[in-house]
This record gives structure tokens, C-alpha cells and sequence, in this order.
């Protein structure tokens, strides 16, 4: 049996490590199996929520309490939210989860840990190459730490894992959740 509530998928890790591609996937197989999901990626709260802020640490935490509240409110309607933030720091996370389990769901850190390297190595705009250029200061991973998830329900190394093989084992964990039906058959 599944739970029918909504719930939220945090996905967290460094620019270029996966998340908005993982989130583009795995919402319409969500959908396919009758959920009804929204996506919260940190590009887009950016220019629609948090017009505005900065990247001080006190303006990235206020963007990340931002999204944890948006989600709260959907997942206790009986949405999927999946999230795509950097939310490079451990304290800002663990208050997001605090807020969204405080309603009873379930909050599911997915730590997506590609390295530094393969990052940069995948950075199609650029922004790596400004940050070490110092034309875009206070950049996680080069200038502003990125604080990994010390107990994430799921470690994903996305920098040898292929996109498809994330989203089986993040599928995985929704069904060894009750989240989503067990073997469920989904058009790739």
C-alpha cells in the first residue's frame, strides 16, 4: 500500500551535479503513476520568489527556507515535490526538514555528489570558469563552502552514474518508502 500524501524529494549537491536534469525525469514518471508533482527548482524560485536576494549566506538561507515552505505547503495537499536547490549548507537543510516533518510528511534528502571536478568538467554555462576567473565571488564549491548531507536517504555519485541510473535508484527509495507502488512500470 502507498501513502497518498505528498512528500518532499530534496535534491541537494554542487551547479552541475544533476538536479534540475534528475527532476526533469523523474517528474513525469511521478505523474505517470497518478501523483501529482510539482518542481521547485532553485533557478526559478530565484527569479519568481526570491527576485531580489543575493548570495550572502543569509539571503542563500532565506531562498532555501523559501522553497521548504512552498513545498510544505503543496506536500500537505497531497503533492510530490521534488526539489532542485544547491542548498549548500547543512543547517539551512536541516531546518527545511524540520519544517516540512513537523506537518507529518516526509522529507527525502537525495544528495546528489558529483565532484568538484566532474561539475566543472559538465558546466556548460561557464559559471566555474568566472568563479576561478573571480568574476563571480562567493560561488559554492570555489569560494563558499558546500556542506554535504551527513545521513542523506540517498547518496547519488551523478558524476559516474547516468541520469536514468539516478532516477532508478531514487524510485527505489520511494517505493522501499510506501511512496509510490512497488515495481511500478514506467514508459521511459
Amino acid at each position: 500500500m502507498t501513502d497518498r500524501r505528498g512528500f518532499v524529494l530534496w535534491f541537494t549537491g554542487l551547479s552541475g551535479a544533476g538536479k534540475s536534469t534528475l527532476s526533469e525525469l523523474l517528474a513525469p514518471r511521478l505523474r505517470q503513476l497518478g501523483l501529482a508533482v510539482e518542481v521547485l527548482d532553485g533557478d526559478e524560485v530565484r527569479t519568481h520568489l526570491s527576485k531580489g536576494l543575493g548570495f550572502s549566506r543569509e539571503d542563500r538561507d532565506t531562498n532555501i527556507l523559501r522553497i521548504a515552505y512552498v513545498a510544505k505547503l503543496l506536500a500537505r495537499n497531497g503533492v510530490a515535490v521534488v526539489t532542485a536547490a544547491i542548498s549548500p549548507y547543512r543547517a539551512t537543510r536541516e531546518a527545511a526538514r524540520a519544517m516540512i516533518e513537523a506537518e507529518g510528511l516526509h522529507f527525502l534528502e537525495v544528495h546528489l555528489a558529483a565532484s568538484l571536478e566532474a561539475c566543472e568538467a559538465r558546466d556548460v554555462k561557464g559559471l566555474y570558469a568566472e568563479a576561478r576567473a573571480g568574476r563571480r565571488p562567493g560561488f559554492t564549491g570555489i569560494d563558499d563552502p558546500y556542506e554535504p548531507p551527513l545521513s542523506p536517504e540517498l547518496r547519488l555519485d551523478t558524476g559516474a552514474l547516468s541520469v536514468e541510473e539516478s532516477a532508478t535508484e531514487v524510485m527505489r527509495l520511494l517505493e522501499l518508502r510506501g511512496l509510490v507502488p512497488g515495481n511500478a512500470e514506467v514508459v521511459r
